[in-house]
């Protein structure tokens, strides 16, 4: 077990520097297509030329959506270094998740029958935790709760909001079921693991 988290953490080490490196290179060439772009350097300039040619085709699908959502085409390049940022902090959260699971599962599996019940019990209100919070995200953004990527979250999640908000009113258009069952679940959890220690 040791062997496998310590091979997990040497990738995820490698992973979080490769990042960070491509996050700085990108970073420094975000900044000089947008001065291009904005003509903070003359658009005759060899630089210039060199971006135009070579940086902005593959800019091209983010520029065409920052224009679709009414943003100006000059902030392309901000935007691309946005959604790098932002993409490799969810990808090694991610992969910290998953050494996380590694080793409750490694470590509850074994510890016999009783460990794998608890492996499983835990899976499971994981898994509920993990609906909500995707039903909740979705809802913010204008993705559609039967689109093929949220459906799971919302038949899952749906079945265990919808009793709550019967009892808890929104405030100010804000929706709390989330948030409490999302509490509830977790001290149910808690108290089915420690009923099944005691036996």
């Amino acid at each position: 077990m040791e062997m496998i988290l310590g091979g997990a953490d040497v990738f995820i080490t490698v992973v979080r520097v490769a990042l960070m490196v491509l996050a700085l290179i990108l970073g420094v060439v975000c900044i000089i297509d947008w001065a291009v772009r904005t003509r903070r350097i003359g658009p005759f300039n060899a630089v210039a030329r060199f971006f135009r040619s070579t940086v902005d085709p593959f800019l091209a699908p983010i520029e065409r959506r920052v224009v679709r959502a009414g943003g100006l085409p000059a902030n392309a390049p901000l935007w691309a270094l946005t959604v790098v940022v932002i993409g490799g902090f969810l990808l090694l959260s991610a992969l910290d998740f998953l050494r996380s699971q590694i080793f409750t599962v490694t470590t509850l599996a074994s510890s016999g029958p009783a460990g794998i019940l608890r492996l499983a019990i835990t899976a499971v209100f994981s898994v509920l935790r993990i609906a909500i919070i995707v039903s909740v995200i979705a809802s913010w953004l204008p993705i559609s709760p039967f689109s093929r990527w949220i459906r799971w979250s919302h038949r899952l999640s749906e079945p265990l909001l919808r009793p709550v908000r019967q009892f808890v009113p929104t405030l100010g258009g804000f929706d709390f079921s989330p948030i409490i069952t999302y509490f509830v679940l977790g001290l149910i959890e808690s108290a089915i693991l420690r009923i099944f220690q005691l036996m």
